[in-house]
């Protein structure tokens, strides 16, 4: 039977380090892999020279590279390549098969029954006394020093530090108790730490106590019992052991993974449940510090075999004793159940097992609330652990519609594992910093006060000791807790989306970006994260919810790419940023509306008091303009509908709706605008004057003349930069005036009479008041004159600057038409001015003149640049917006050929790689690679050839990725 393919996510889970996922992605394009194809359940793969196999049925992992993690990258990849496109049907080579029939082998050989080896039953048996007897006396020790503890008092274990627990673990470790000597040095990272810190270290030393209790009744306690306290002191059971107790048969479906590091150990936590049974097991898998971890389990998947379980009064370690199929993905967990149901689980454990501080829970429809709680069907809720409370990617992934969660519960929260919304297996996000996260004590206050002062000073009274009477309060009150049955509120449900999901294909390209997984690493991820933003705006859609955290926080550090982001994060991406103080930026940027003329209110007959200066807001809309921010069911802000965005929409939904409507009728628009302009905030003045930009006309004229008296900056600032693109306005008419009178021709040359003053006339038409460094007052406000009057003011480019050219105010001219033609977007001026006085210009503004030029015209000087080897081609590239021409392509490749030849040193060679990785249009991969592969069989420094093979992956994922979206 074919094996159901793995997501990305689960691909993932088995890699040994991010590192090893991030090498990974830049391979797992089809043009990594010279051949591919799958053999049963055995995929295999050429990359360059390495051949490799993966076993979906272990999975088991083989690769003729060096590395020594398993699995490594090749593998990684080559499971991603499969994941997210699909190997090819080619015949496998002798390589895969050969591996598939050695592994055939292996598992028959395994299966046969071993010899049976008698090890000396005498000397087994004195091993196993001399440590029963070594272990009863650390305990012993142990039993005294914890009475130590409580009569001298707690409170002086804050000033002791970690050094008196570390003392006793040692003694514990030599006396082959390590379990327990780990229990003891945890104290150390308790005493003093944190609020309710005496509360918890009470609590432990309680379990302490119950434990050394238990080993001095270790012959009368039910065998799993027993079992329980001989490994929680630190017994040893042997795998082989394990694996020969009985065995249960079931499809086991992995819930989760959760990995710790405490520096010299990493361990992993795998959580399994099977389907039939409904037994949850633990698998656990270990590494040295700074070791990969090797784990064969992916979670969201299951397979059909036998596991073993560790003897215990509650078995949830186990062991994978035989797997019968192959790992498949799977909708969702069965047996998932409510709360209260959850919760009494929990109290079994906890009965059976009353040192064990967390179990998994698989919980049933269950809703984020805004408090960090999750909340059920029922009304009962739970708290999230710390770290884990706000869950924006089960906010993002499910729309705060019920979703069934997997998780491990214990007395600080719920640590979720993963989720299942529609089908879909979302792991959970990584735990964050949460220092207000809030404690509660467990234990009753007279126990702590006493423990606090010691029983020297304060005797406990009753028959059993202070320790005994914790440890009792403490396993009640665990095994006793209840759900919250009110006060938590789910969060309403995220709206619905209008628009379509980009092609699934899109959203795993996304995934990689922001994970990062990119040919070049973060340096190109930024550029390539916003050409995927720009290319998937202008085909529309809305990307994959799970994707929305990590693009919100790449918009939160990236201005540049939040407009094209608006376009695409959908409803739910509105809905999501409400939520979150530093994601409100989304709300605020503008959403396209519908272009239907229908959508629109006709313009009124008669209109209002005109300008921003009158007007009043309707009734139904709050003053200040915008839309309440936070989260909203499907009738708040975020789901404005076209005829109500303008009443009821987010800033940018309004925006979005303005600059529609002035597409469609601009001086019905502009009446709307004066409608509420009073009204508005003036954040949102600024806004909505920069949407007057569309079907700009002369009818705008009076209104932006008024808006240059707003008491807003940013309000003047933006009907400035209106007016001064708009021919025949009032600003245009008075500038002009004003630079004909310190400009003028006279007797064949030009005579200039700048102003004496900056009048109130000027500052408020956008003259500058402080000069520049170096300038005097008057060349100043003549330069600023010439800055704001229309260009048309003078005769051809070539003539004025003919005329200029020796005068005493030749840099002031210059400065004043370079401003102008760059406001202006005068390409003409920009292109004469560049060629016939760029020496004499301001670097600022000769590079600002730059961006004014058609991009053939800044490709030619770009390529002429490179061919002269001028230090400022790197420049030239660096500003030229968009895809390369083939002028400056084809002399970019010319380029990059000769350095990697004859540069001595390689950082050119690589700077001049990164930048036509992001700018040389993708249909040059082909011609790129062909280039590598030359260098790579030359003599040639392997440092050199690098940038050119990453140069020609990179054109290989854009040109995949732009293909995608057609």
């Amino acid at each position: 039977m074919p094996v159901e393919r793995w997501s990305a996510a689960q691909v993932e889970t088995l890699a040994p380090d991010a590192a090893s996922v991030k090498a990974a992605r830049g391979l797992s394009s089809p043009g990594s892999w010279s051949a591919s194809g799958r053999l049963d359940d055995v995929l295999w793969g050429q990359c360059r020279s390495y051949q490799v196999c993966v076993d979906l049925a272990g999975p088991a992992f083989k690769c003729s590279c060096p590395s020594r993690k398993i699995p490594c990258k090749h593998a990684l990849a080559l499971l991603l390549l499969w994941a997210e496109s699909e190997v090819s049907a080619a015949d496998a080579p002798e390589f895969a098969r050969e591996w598939q029939a050695t592994r055939a082998a292996k598992a028959a050989a395994a299966a046969e029954p071993r010899a049976a080896t008698t090890p000396d039953p005498a000397a087994a048996a004195k091993r196993v006394e001399q440590r029963a007897e070594r272990v009863a006396g650390g305990m012993i020790e142990l039993s005294r020093w914890l009475d130590d503890q409580v009569r001298q008092g707690l409170a002086g274990a804050q000033r002791g530090g970690p050094a008196p627990f570390d003392a006793m673990a040692a003694r514990l470790v030599d006396a082959q108790a390590p379990a327990a000597a780990g229990a003891v040095r945890r104290l150390g990272t308790i005493a003093g730490i944190g609020p309710h810190w005496a509360d918890r270290l009470l609590g432990e030393l309680a379990l302490l106590q119950l434990l050394v209790a238990g080993h001095d009744r270790l012959a009368d306690l039910p065998p799993e019992l027993a079992a329980t306290v001989r490994s929680r002191i630190g017994f040893p059971v042997g795998t082989e052991e394990v694996l020969a107790g009985p065995r249960v048969t079931d499809r086991w479906q992995v819930i989760g993974q959760v990995d710790t590091d405490d520096g010299n150990l990493t361990t992993r936590r795998t959580w399994l449940r099977g389907s039939s049974s409904g037994r949850f097991a633990l698998v656990l898998a270990f590494a040295a510090g700074g070791q990969p971890l090797v784990s064969d389990l992916v979670a969201g998947t299951e397979f059909r075999g036998d596991l073993t379980f560790y003897p215990g009064s509650v078995p949830l370690r186990a062991l994978v004793a035989s797997r019968d199929s192959a790992a498949e993905p799977f909708a969702s967990p069965s047996g998932a159940l409510p709360l209260s149901a959850a919760l009494a689980g929990w109290a079994e454990t906890v009965a059976g097992e009353p040192w064990r501080y967390d179990a998994p829970v698989l919980l049933s429809q269950v809703t984020p609330a805004d408090d960090g709680w999750l909340v059920d069907a029922s009304g009962a809720a739970l708290p999230l652990a710390a770290g884990h409370r706000e869950p924006w990617w089960l906010l993002a992934a499910a729309g705060a519609a019920p979703a069934t969660v997997a998780a491990e519960w214990s007395p600080s929260g719920l640590r979720p594992l993963a989720a299942w919304t529609d089908g879909l297996f979302v792991p959970a996000g990584a735990p964050v910093l949460d220092p207000a996260a809030p404690r509660t004590p467990e234990l009753p206050p007279d126990l702590l006060a006493a423990a606090l002062v010691g029983t020297n000073r304060r005797p406990w009274p009753g028959s059993s000791t202070l320790l005994e009477t914790a440890a009792v309060a403490l396993t009640r009150r665990r095994a006793g807790l209840a759900p919250a049955s009110s006060g938590h509120v789910p969060v309403p449900p995220a709206p619905v989306e209008i628009t379509p999901p980009l092609p699934p294909a899109t959203g795993l390209r996304l995934i990689r970006i922001l994970g990062e997984g990119v040919p070049g690493g973060a340096q190109l991820a930024q550029e390539l994260l916003a050409q995927w933003l720009e290319a998937a705006a202008a085909k529309g859609g809305h990307v994959p919810p799970v994707v929305l955290p990590a693009l919100l926080e790449a918009g939160r550090r990236n201005s540049i790419i939040r407009s094209a982001l608006a376009q695409v994060a959908g409803r739910r991406g509105t809905w999501l940023a409400g939520m979150r103080a530093d994601w409100r930026w989304l709300r605020d940027e503008s959403v396209a509306a519908p272009a239907s003329a229908a959508a629109f209110p006709p313009a009124p007959s008669s209109a209002p008091p005109s300008g921003p200066a009158g007007g009043s807001a309707p009734p139904s809309r709050p003053a200040g303009g915008s839309a309440p921010s936070g989260p909203a069911g499907a009738s708040g802000p975020g789901t404005a509908g076209p005829a109500s965005a303008w009443e009821t929409g987010t800033v940018g939904e309004r925006l979005g709706y303005l600059t529609e409507f002035r597409r469609a009728d601009p001086a019905g628009a502009r009446s709307l605008l004066e409608q509420t302009w009073a009204a508005e905030s003036s954040d949102d003045r600024a806004r909505f004057v920069t949407a007057l930009g569309t079907g700009l006309s002369v009818d705008d004229d009076a209104f932006l003349e008024q808006a240059l008296d707003d008491r807003r900056k940013e309000v003047r600032e933006a009907a400035l930069d209106l007016l001064r693109t708009l021919p025949g306005s009032s600003l245009a008419a008075r500038m002009t005036q004003r630079a004909r009178a310190a400009l003028r021709y006279e007797n064949r040359r030009l005579v200039v009479t700048p102003p004496d003053d900056l009048d109130t006339g000027m500052r408020r038409d956008g003259v500058a008041a402080t000069p520049a460094r170096g300038l005097g007052v008057s060349a100043w406000l003549l330069e600023e004159i010439l800055a704001g009057a229309p260009l048309t003011t003078w005769a051809a480019p070539a003539t004025m600057l003919s005329l200029a050219r020796g005068t005493d105010w030749e840099a002031a001219l210059l400065h004043g038409w370079a401003k102008a033609a760059i406001a202006q977007n005068d390409p003409a001026w920009a292109i004469a001015l560049l060629d016939e006085a760029s020496g004499a210009l301001r670097e600022s503004v000769r590079w600002d003149l730059h961006l004014v030029l058609p991009h053939d015209e800044l490709g030619r000087l770009a390529a002429d640049a490179l061919r002269r080897e001028d230090g400022m081609a790197h420049r030239l590239l660096a500003i030229h917006p968009g895809s390369w021409p083939e002028e400056l392509s084809v002399t970019v490749l010319e380029t990059i050929a000769h350095r990697a030849r004859t540069d001595r040193h390689t950082w050119q060679l690589g700077e001049l790689c990164r930048s036509a990785a992001v700018s040389m249009p993708p249909a040059y991969a082909e011609l790129v690679g062909r280039l590598a592969v030359q260098l790579d069989q030359e003599p040639a420094d392997q440092s050199r050839v690098r940038p050119v093979a990453d140069l020609a992956r990179t054109l290989t994922f854009r040109h995949e990725m732009f293909q995608e979206f057609q």
